[in-house]
C-alpha cells in the first residue's frame, strides 16, 4: 500500500496543522494552580473534540482532578493495537517577565512557535492526531488498531492516570506504548530514548520565631529560620557535586562499558551544554562525563528558596519561616520512596537548633529502562528513519515520565518513546518552543509507525 496520499495530505495542510495546534497551545492549562481549572478542562475537551470529529470513539472521563480522554478506532482482532499516551496540560509560566512574548499567544519566528506547551507536550502529542487524521481523512485503510489516553495532570503528579491504568488492563491492552514526550539528540541527529529518570519531589519547611522579628533587638538571640535553611541546603550536597545523604547512592545501577562507548560516540561537547544553557561552564559530580551525569547519574537540586523580606528596599528583620523545594532525579534500581525517607531523615538529623522541621513528600516516580532490542523498537526506528531522513540513536533522558512504569508493569507491552522535541526547548522554562520542522517530521514519523508496527511481532 502506497504511503503517497498520506505523506500528500500532510504537505498540502501543514499551514493548517500549525493554526489548529496554535488555538490549542492558547488554552492556559496549568494543572498545578487552580485557578486555571476551567482552562485544563477546555484543553481536554479540545482534544476529544478533534477525536470526535475524525469518528473516534471518545470518553471524556472525570476525576478527582482533572479529566482523562481516551479514544479509539474500531478495534479488529487481526490487527496489532498501538496506545497512544500524551498530557494537555501544561507548567506555569513564571518568571512572566522572562518570556519575550506571551506564553499563551503563539509566536513563529524564523521556522519554530513559541508557547507554553509547544514541545510540553501539546506539540509532540498533536504529532499522532495530525497523523491519524492523514489516513482517516483520504480514506487510507488504517493498519492498526489505534488508543489514545491523554491526562491533564502529569505537571502537577496527580494521581489519576495511575489509577485508571492499574485499573483498566483489559481496556488499554496493546502491542505497545507509543510516547512522544522526550527529545531529539540535537537538531540534526533523531533519537530514541530508553531510559528515563525517576523523581523524588521534596518540601522543607523550618519555624522559628512565632512571628517575624526587629533584627536589631532580637538579633543573636534566636535562632534565624533563613540562616538555618541555607545551613541544610549547603550540606546537601559537597563542592564535587556528591549528594551527601546517607544510602542516597546504594542502589545506583552503573553504568556498563557498552554504555560508556556509546556515549562516547556521540561526541557531546560541553561547549553545547554552554550554548544551550547559558552557563559559564559544566558542573556535577566528579568522577563522570557531563552525558553520564545528565542521563544515568541521580541528582539532587534545589527548585525553589524562600525565607524573609524580599521586595523593594530594605526591611530588618529575623523572619519566622523558611522553606525549600528540592528534586532529586534518580536513575535505575532507586527507589523514590526509599529515597524520599533517607531525605527526611537526613534533613532533620541536620537541621540546626532553634527551628521547627517539617518534610513534605509531595510525589514521586520510578526510574524507567526499557529494551532495546524489541521488535517493536525496530519498527520504531525505522519509523523515525523514515520520517526525519536519518537513522536514529539511542539515548537516555534525565527527565522523568511517570507512567510509563506504570504501562509496564499493568500492560506487560513495549513502551516506545519517539521524542520530536530538542533538548533546548526551554521546556518548563520562559520562552519555551517547538521547531516546526521537527512537528512535521514527527507527524510523517507517526504515520509511518503506523504501517511499520505490521512488520513487528512482538
Amino acid at each position: 500500500m502506497s504511503m503517497d496520499p498520506i505523506l500528500n495530505y500532510l504537505d498540502k495542510n501543514r499551514d493548517r496543522h500549525v493554526e489548529q495546534l496554535c488555538d490549542w497551545l492558547r488554552i492556559p492549562s496549568i494543572s498545578s494552580v487552580s485557578e486555571h481549572n476551567e482552562d485544563t478542562k477546555r484543553a481536554a475537551v479540545f482534544v476529544a473534540d478533534e477525536l470526535r470529529e475524525l469518528g473516534l470513539h471518545v470518553e471524556v472521563i472525570e476525576t478527582e482532578g482533572h479529566p482523562l480522554v481516551y479514544a479509539e478506532t474500531e478495534q479488529r482482532d487481526d490487527r496489532r493495537t498501538l496506545l497512544f499516551y500524551g498530557h494537555y496540560d501544561v507548567q506555569p509560566v513564571d518568571p512572566l517577565d522572562l518570556w519575550d512574548s506571551p506564553p499563551f499567544e503563539p509566536v513563529i519566528k524564523d521556522g519554530i512557535i513559541y508557547a507554553r506547551g509547544g514541545s510540553d507536550d501539546k506539540g509532540q502529542l498533536y504529532t499522532h492526531v495530525k497523523a491519524l487524521e492523514a489516513y482517516l481523512k483520504t480514506g487510507t485503510e488504517l493498519p492498526v488498531n489505534v488508543k489514545f489516553i491523554i491526562e491533564g495532570e502529569e505537571e502537577c503528579g496527580g494521581p489519576a492516570i495511575y489509577k485508571y491504568v492499574e485499573a483498566h488492563p483489559d481496556k488499554l491492552a496493546c502491542d505497545a506504548v507509543v510516547i512522544s514526550d522526550t527529545s531529539l539528540y540535537d537538531e540534526d541527529t533523531p533519537a530514541i530514548c530508553y531510559s528515563l529518570k525517576g523523581l523524588a519531589y521534596m518540601e522543607i519547611n523550618l519555624r522559628g520565631p512565632g512571628a517575624d522579628l526587629h533584627s536589631g533587638s532580637f538579633g543573636g538571640t534566636v535562632q534565624n529560620p533563613g540562616n538555618a535553611i541555607c545551613e541544610i541546603v549547603a550540606k546537601l550536597k559537597d563542592e564535587h557535586g556528591v549528594v551527601l545523604i546517607p544510602g542516597f547512592y546504594d542502589d545506583v545501577l552503573p553504568v556498563d562499558d557498552t554504555e560508556k562507548e556509546a556515549f562516547a560516540s556521540l561526541n557531546y561537547r560541553d561547549e553545547v551544554l554552554c550554548k544551550d544553557t547559558g552557563a559559564s561552564g559544566p558542573f556535577g559530580e566528579k568522577g563522570y562525563t557531563t552525558l553520564e551525569r545528565m542521563w544515568a547519574r541521580p541528582t539532587c537540586d534545589v527548585n525553589g528558596l524562600w525565607s524573609g523580606y524580599s521586595g523593594e528596599g530594605a526591611k530588618t528583620i529575623i523572619p519566622s519561616l523558611a522553606g525549600a523545594k528540592v528534586s532529586m532525579r534518580l536513575v535505575p534500581n532507586q527507589d523514590p520512596k526509599t529515597i524520599a525517607k533517607l531525605f527526611e531523615a537526613y534533613v532533620k538529623d541536620i537541621a540546626p537548633e532553634g527551628v521547627e522541621v517539617t518534610v513534605i513528600d509531595h510525589h514521586g516516580a520510578n526510574p524507567v529502562m526499557v529494551p532495546r532490542d524489541s521488535e517493536m523498537m525496530e519498527a520504531g526506528m525505522r519509523a523515525m528513519e523514515k520520517g526525519f531522513g536519518k537513522r536514529p540513536v539511542f539515548i537516555r533522558e534525565g527527565g522523568s515520565i511517570p507512567i510509563v512504569g506504570t504501562f509496564q508493569s499493568s500492560l506487560k507491552q513495549p513502551v516506545l518513546l519517539l521524542g520530536y522535541g530538542l533538548p533546548n526547548d526551554n521546556i518548563h522554562s520562559p520562552n519555551e518552543k517547538f521547531h516546526l520542522e521537527n512537528y512535521f517530521n514527527g507527524i510523517k514519523t507517526t504515520a509511518w509507525m503506523f504501517r511499520e508496527a505490521t512488520r513487528s511481532h512482538v
